[in-house]
């Protein structure tokens, strides 16, 4: 093998990800009532409260079981047990999640039988306690958000008689997202459990009163009987199937699957509304076809300026799939294409969309930010989207970002960021064309400049501007 082939970088610098238990907080946060519990080190759950903070601008309560060196030593498990006497006293919830963190897994907790042997012990058998394994070296965030959900859904869902309702599953997306799909259900008139729901519990209205649990959040009534529903839909094409909670209560319960993308952009709306419109037998209202058709108005107004746009969009699996559509839909050419996580799913859902854009693409999956640079330098980009980590891009290369996804932490708003749905999807494109008239114009004079030099082969004698 010859050297200049010999690749010998084996670390990460500057992931494109977070750790596996901090996405699988979030789908608690997300269940009425609940709590979360990490066992581990104090200061794993510190810095997830930290960083959730910043991006929703709540206060996030998880609490820790303070594993230290004796603990590590001979065990745990008397610090998660004291853990929960003190979520229980403390907070009163109905129902307690258990996460883990490197530590915990590499010295061998059995947080299952653990968390087991504390009910039989307190008396109280029938408790929700749901643990969940989810080491930092397990997955990024992404894994350990969809982990979360299937582990809530395997534990709580339960044979029942067959109702009318659909399950609706989510990723990780914002509390306005949320609220806009909750939105469409609504005008479709379906009745539906939306799993999980965190719209009002990580953006909550202001209240006078502090309340350590906030209102809001899926019933676990309603996880219980989700094993009855007329369908499941999942927005989830990324996810792998040990992680999806959706195939779970179609294998296990016979419950129909539906596996769409986010519903962003045209087509991907459409669909969305169209399996809506099927199952509920409803046809889409008029309010929302005026909706579509405004959206289509916005894509005629911006395509002169988008097909210039070429794109590095990073970020979870799920939403980098779904923006990488949306662009291809308004001409912006999705040159790079990153995620932390590891998932062949994205590469094949993508790879034949971005060959037909006849342009030099990469699709790179467990990634960091070293890698995605100088794959958009090659590439050419111009813009990039996604979450605050990526401004390292601007710094480095001068390429304006468009903040989306989780976290965003330079910004304010994060939570309120609308992307779905046909009135999401207009906002999302204006931001993007924006950023891109903005770039254009504070940098044609260099851009002419530099041109010109080039063209002529004359020598720059003064600085652009002079």
């Amino acid at each position: 093998m010859k050297k200049e082939n010999l690749h010998y970088k084996n670390v990460n610098e500057n992931p494109c990800n977070m750790c596996m238990p901090m996405g699988g907080i979030l789908p608690f946060k997300g269940l009425e009532n609940s709590m979360v519990i990490i066992h581990g080190s104090q200061g794993c759950s510190t810095y997830m409260r930290r960083h959730m903070a910043e991006h929703f601008n709540e206060p996030i309560d998880v609490g820790s079981t303070s594993l230290n060196e004796k603990g590590t030593i001979y065990g745990g498990g008397n610090n998660l047990k004291r853990g929960l006497d003190n979520i229980l006293k403390v907070y009163q919830p109905g129902l307690i999640g258990v996460l883990t963190t490197c530590l915990a897994e590499t010295i061998g907790e059995d947080t299952e039988r653990l968390s087991a042997e504390y009910l039989l012990e307190r008396g109280m058998p029938d408790y929700p306690v749901i643990p969940v394994p989810t080491p930092g070296y397990g997955g990024s965030h992404a894994e350990g958000y969809w982990l979360a959900v299937r582990k809530i859904v395997g534990k709580l869902a339960r044979e029942t008689e067959p109702h009318n309702k659909i399950n609706i599953i989510i990723p990780n997306i914002s509390p306005a997202d949320i609220r806009e799909i909750k939105r469409l259900l609504q005008l479709m008139q379906a009745d539906y459990t939306l799993l999980p729901d965190f719209s009002d519990t990580l953006d909550r209205p202001y209240e006078r009163s502090y309340k350590k649990m906030p209102e809001g959040g899926t019933k676990v009534s309603d996880i219980i009987r989700m094993a009855g529903a007329m369908a499941t839909v999942q927005l989830g094409l990324t996810v792998d199937e040990n992680y999806s909670p959706g195939l779970y209560l179609e294998r296990e319960f016979g419950v129909p699957f539906y596996n769409l993308p986010i519903p962003m952009g045209v087509e991907s709306v459409d669909l969305f509304l169209k399996v809506l419109s099927d199952l509920t037998g409803n046809d889409v209202p008029e309010c929302l076809l005026q909706e579509r058709g405004r959206l289509l108005d916005c894509m005629i107004d911006s395509h002169k300026y988008n097909f210039q746009g070429k794109s590095v969009i990073f970020g979870e699996p799920e939403l980098v799939y779904a923006i990488s559509r949306t662009c291809l839909e308004n001409g912006i050419k999705p040159v790079v294409v990153a995620t932390g996580s590891k998932t062949g799913r994205l590469s094949e859902l993508l790879k034949p969309l971005l060959d037909e854009a006849s342009e030099k693409n990469f699709i790179l999956e467990e990634t960091d930010f070293v890698t995605v640079r100088s794959k958009s330098k090659e590439a050419g980009a111009n813009i990039a989207i996604g979450h605050s980590d990526g401004k390292y891009l601007t710094e480095r290369e001068s390429i304006p970002l468009v903040r989306m996804g989780f976290p965003i932490h330079d910004r304010v708003g994060g939570q309120r960021l609308l992307s779905v749905g046909y009135t999401g999807t207009t906002m999302f494109l204006d931001r993007v064309t924006n950023k891109l008239l903005e770039n254009k114009h504070g940098n044609y004079r260099k851009l002419i400049y530099q041109n010109f030099y080039r063209g002529t082969g004359r020598k720059k004698l003064c600085c652009p501007g002079s």
